[in-house]
């Protein structure tokens, strides 16, 4: 059975990420896709909330198994019995970043093979952070997200854009 971990923020899950798991399944036997617990960024939704979004975006997917991790990707991939790693690739932008990041992780398991897919040409201009600023300002993002995370999306940004009380005020 060959397994493949496809990790990242997915804060939130776009239908860019789904469209890379949906062409990663049909690659590989199992799909792992782990949401990375990283100490650099301050996501918008808790961990437990993104593997909610991921869960419920992703369960008609047999194959597909969801989890997150903190550390090294290829610690966790060897944790999973992964022979690869998925990465999606959007613009010529995304392909140094990730060509580094490949050559690291070879380094660091020379038997662990990085797989760069791209997403349908629809998806390229997408990503969390520019769904998440849509929200804020009320747009329609149901074209870019799977439901579940358009309302925890409205959810979130509504609880933001609620007055901060005043503790005098109590």
């Amino acid at each position: 059975m060959k397994t493949v971990i496809y990790p990242g923020t997915f804060d939130p899950v776009t239908n860019g990420h789904i469209d890379v798991i949906k062409r990663a399944i049909d690659l590989f036997d199992k799909v792992v896709v782990t949401v990375a617990r990283n100490p650099i960024k301050s996501p918008m939704f808790t961990v437990e909330e993104r593997l909610i979004m991921l869960r419920e975006s992703l369960k008609e997917f047999k194959s597909v198994y969801v989890d997150s991790f903190e550390g090294l990707v290829v610690d966790h991939a060897k944790e999973v019995g992964a022979i690869g790693i998925i990465r999606g690739l959007r613009a010529i932008s995304d392909f140094e970043y990730e060509f580094q990041m490949a050559l690291m992780n070879r380094k660091l398991d020379e038997n662990l093979r990085t797989v760069f897919l791209m997403p349908h040409e629809k998806y390229t201009y997408l990503n969390s952070t520019i769904v998440r600023n849509l929200a804020q300002f009320n747009s329609d993002i149901s074209d870019f997200v799977p439901p579940i995370v358009s309302k925890m999306l409205e959810h979130k940004s509504h609880q933001s854009n609620q007055p901060k009380q005043d503790i005098r005020d109590q």
